[in-house]
């Protein structure tokens, strides 16, 4: 049997798990069976985080490894330049940390690395669909 039929009958399973637990807590008052949910959720991460390592590893072996480097150390690059560029004092913290939530400027950096990154990762991925769209139109 190959593998995309296993993972197949095993997140039909889930599915069903889930659903049965989704619907003993719709029906009952008891928060316990949150917990239930949780741990069904918990695997399927787990499941797809593993399968996605395997995957990777395996395309890194039957691919273009250069490209893959490449590819992996300019998205490193945004980060490392997203990070240089937060500053981590551009909001005041006094009201977080009154409420006591603890925010300090390294956290406020590494969220604003964060949202840095996301824009330049976005625009790159916004204009690489633009561009793609318009050599199509272009060729035809």
């Amino acid at each position: 049997m190959k593998l995309h039929k296993i993972l197949k009958y095993i997140a039909y399973a889930l599915g069903i798990v889930g659903a049965i637990l989704a619907l003993m807590i719709m029906t009952s008052d008891s928060e316990g069976l949150i917990d239930n949910i949780l741990y069904v959720t918990y695997t399927v991460l787990f499941i797809v985080l593993a399968l996605i390592v395997i995957y990777v590893i395996k395309g890194l072996f039957a691919g273009n490894i250069k490209k893959t480097l490449l590819t992996v150390g300019l998205f490193l690059a945004v980060i490392f330049i997203s990070y240089m560029i937060s500053s981590g004092t551009d909001l005041n913290l006094e009201p977080f940390n009154a409420k006591g939530l603890g925010i300090t400027e390294s956290i406020s950096k590494n969220v604003g690395a964060g949202l840095i990154a996301f824009y330049i990762l976005s625009a790159t991925a916004i204009g690489a669909t633009l561009l793609s769209s318009i050599k199509k139109l272009l060729h035809k």
